[in-house]
């Protein structure tokens, strides 16, 4: 008896579809049915696959055959040169973070968790009670669904908690970044931003055209003397900054320099735009965003779900207050109108269930655990990549190597044994300051971290 699973249908039609001619007529559903053993619902399932892969077609009436394919011929777009005209910008090449990979490399570049670290059935239990309630068929108010915008607000708290009509719902941080370099900087005009800091801020301040001010930071964050200096010299009105579990340091600032952050945005009257996208990723401390000590405007906070519930789930909340709310709302009224009601109901069910939290203890061991089984296979095997700083949250570790590596060459090499790694360049908004890696320990087949480093550490000796 052949397997009732569409799948084996669908790769037994592909077979005899590579072999086919174009045109050919394929076997009816009926005869489909009969030869494999299963529902005429099974068929249809694994033809409406080979119809989405393009392999066939369907004629009502007739049946289904193998797509003609057209001959492939060379397209010359030559005109869109003129039409186009030089970029107003260069953008950053796209990180290698955002890269796919095969099942049989061993992938320490993305910047997503694995799967299994993700609330799965919480996620497809929502989805499933969203399909049947009318945010499907709704449109949600540009600021987003009142009852999520409320819980934004409830967890940041804070002497002071902002109310749920501080709050805006994004399709997404990033989108949120581009929308807040725009209104509160502006294009020719500088922004303050960590270096090394999170390669998607330094995409969007290109996207929009401001002027990035890097300010050296490391695990303990930045110089304040620094930043004050900064301030003052460009006349700066806004800081880009990650104060907990930086990407890619793993960096959290201490309270002090917190205050004195604070101090110092609210003396120079700027803003500081403050990027808590690892708020469900702490291990050995708790998130403390510095939005919650803030009443007088001067920090307009994000925080992202994509990462911690799915990265189908694209929900992120800004907080702003005062007159700045009321322009960053209007931006992004003009850039997304409003952000899908379905995938917003989606993720307030799955952060309100009980379940939830114990996800996020269970998570917390986890990332523990995959942390200091890749940090101590690094030590073993690479000693040469040095972590400054075992990070007490977020999802990377952060390895300087030596000067001298031919830091391209390493990646290659790296890759060639089967390991895919990210170049620490793509964390910089000017020239490098050193050779780094950015590995990500939350990624899938943790057990195979020991043979990764002894990869990463044999292309070091080569390098």
């Amino acid at each position: 008896m052949f397997d009732s699973s569409s799948d084996r249908i669908v790769d037994a039609l592909r077979t005899w579809v590579a072999s086919a001619p174009a045109g050919a007529r394929l076997p009816s559903t009926r005869a489909l049915v009969t030869r494999f053993e299963v529902s005429p619902g099974t068929v249809q399932r694994a033809l409406r696959t080979l119809v989405g892969q393009g392999l066939v077609e369907t004629r009502p009436g007739v049946g289904t055959f193998v797509r003609t394919v057209r001959p492939l011929r060379p397209n010359d777009y030559g005109w869109q040169t003129a039409a186009l005209g030089a970029p107003t910008a260069r953008l950053p090449r796209s990180a290698a973070a955002l890269r796919t990979t095969a099942d049989d490399l061993i992938a320490l570049h993305s910047g997503y968790p694995d799967r299994e670290l993700l609330p799965g059935r919480l996620v497809r239990a929502a989805f499933a009670r969203a399909a049947r309630g009318g945010s499907v068929l709704d449109r949600a108010p540009a600021a987003g669904l009142p009852e999520l915008r409320a819980w934004f607000a409830a967890e940041l708290g804070g002497h002071t908690p902002p109310a749920a009509g501080d709050v805006i719902v994004l399709p997404g941080s990033q989108s949120g970044l581009g929308t807040l370099f725009r209104t509160l900087v502006g294009a020719d005009r500088p922004l303050l931003i960590e270096s090394p800091s999170y390669w998607g801020a330094i995409l969007a301040a290109a996207q929009v055209g401001v002027r990035l001010i890097p300010i050296p930071t490391g695990p303990r964050g930045p110089d304040p003397d620094e930043l004050d200096r900064a301030f003052t010299r460009t006349g700066a009105r806004a800081f880009y900054a990650q104060p907990t579990f930086a990407n890619p340091t793993g960096g959290r600032w201490p309270p002090a320099l917190a205050d004195a952050v604070l101090d110092l945005v609210r003396a120079h009257g700027a803003f500081l735009i403050e990027d808590d996208w690892a708020h469900d990723f702490g291990i050995t401390a708790e998130p403390a965003p510095l939005a919650a000590r803030d009443d007088s405007g001067h920090v307009v906070y994000l925080r992202s779900l994509t990462k911690s519930v799915s990265p189908s789930v694209r929900v992120a909340g800004l907080v702003a207050r005062g007159p700045a709310r009321d322009r960053i709302l209007a931006d992004i009224r003009a850039q997304a109108m409003y952000v899908s009601g379905t995938l917003q109901a989606v993720a307030l069910d799955v952060v309100t269930q009980p379940a939830w939290r114990t996800h996020l203890r269970a998570l917390r061991q986890q990332l523990a655990a995959r942390r200091d089984l890749l940090a101590g296979a690094l030590a073993e095997h690479a000693p040469a990549a040095h972590l400054e700083s075992l990070p007490s949250g977020g999802l990377n570790l952060w390895l300087r190597l030596p000067d001298e590596t031919d830091l391209d060459r390493l990646v290659r090499a790296c890759e060639a044994g089967g390991v895919v790694v990210a170049a620490g360049d793509d964390w910089f908004p000017a020239e490098p300051t050193g050779r780094y890696l950015r590995l990500n320990y939350s990624g899938p087949r943790p057990g195979d971290f020991p043979a990764a480093a002894a990869v990463i550490g044999q292309a070091l000796a080569c390098s």
